[in-house]
C-alpha cells in the first residue's frame, strides 16, 4: 500500500489548481474519494484550504506530474524518502500562559522536595523562574510560600522527562566530582604534600 502525501486535502487543492491531472489520479494519489476531488474543483469542498505544493515538500517531482498528465492511466508515485526532522525545542523559549505561571513556583517546590541534588540554577533553568525565587522557596522565605502546592512539572508540561533526566545526570556527575575532589584534598592534607 502506498503512502498518502502530507496534508492530502491541501495537496489535492494544489494539484487541482495547478495541474491537468484527472480527478481519479489526484484522488488515488491523495487517498481521497474522486467525488471529493470533483467537489474541490467545483469549489464546494475544501473552502478556505490553501493548496500545499507537493513539489516543494519533496513528495513529487515536476517530471512525475508531467508524465501522469500525458497518460491518464498512469498513477502519480510519491517520492518515498525518509526526511530527518531536527528538534530545535531547546532553542525556543515556550510561552507559558498567565493561568499556568503560578505552576512554576509549585514545580520548583516539587523539584526541591523530590530531587534535592539539583542546584538552584538547574531548577531555575528547568522551570523558567529566577534563581533567587528558587533560593527563597528552598529557604521557605518565598513571598507566597504557604500557599504553594508541590506539583510535578513534567506532568504539567513545563519541560520533558528527558530534560529532567539530563539535569539529574548532570547533578550526579557534579556530586561525584566534588566527592573525588574532597577525597584528593583529604589525602593531600594527611600526607602534607
Amino acid at each position: 500500500m502506498s503512502k498518502a502525501p502530507l496534508m492530502p486535502m491541501a495537496t489535492a487543492v494544489w494539484l487541482v489548481e495547478n495541474t491537468s491531472l484527472t480527478f481519479k489520479q489526484i484522488a488515488n494519489f491523495c487517498k481521497l474519494h474522486e467525488v471529493e476531488i470533483q467537489g474541490i474543483a467545483d469549489g464546494e469542498v475544501a473552502k478556505g484550504i490553501v493548496g500545499y505544493n507537493p513539489i516543494i515538500s519533496g513528495q513529487l517531482t515536476e517530471e512525475e506530474i508531467n508524465l501522469s498528465s500525458t497518460d491518464e492511466n498512469r498513477p502519480l508515485n510519491i517520492i518515498d524518502e525518509e526526511v530527518e526532522i531536527k528538534n530545535t525545542d531547546n532553542k525556543i523559549k515556550k510561552y507559558v500562559p498567565l493561568s499556568k505561571r503560578q505552576d512554576k513556583p509549585d514545580s520548583a517546590l516539587w523539584l526541591l522536595k523530590n530531587h534535592s541534588i539539583l542546584k538552584d540554577s538547574q531548577i531555575a533553568r528547568l522551570v523558567g523562574i529566577t534563581k533567587n525565587s528558587v533560593s527563597s522557596i528552598r529557604n521557605k522565605s518565598y513571598w507566597n510560600f504557604n500557599s504553594l502546592n508541590a506539583k510535578d512539572p513534567v506532568a504539567m508540561g513545563l519541560f520533558s522527562q528527558k530534560d529532567l533526566v539530563a539535569a539529574l545526570e548532570k547533578a550526579e556527575r557534579r556530586i561525584l566530582k566534588e566527592k573525588k575532589d574532597k577525597e584528593k584534598l583529604n589525602i593531600t592534607n594527611k600526607t602534607g604534600i
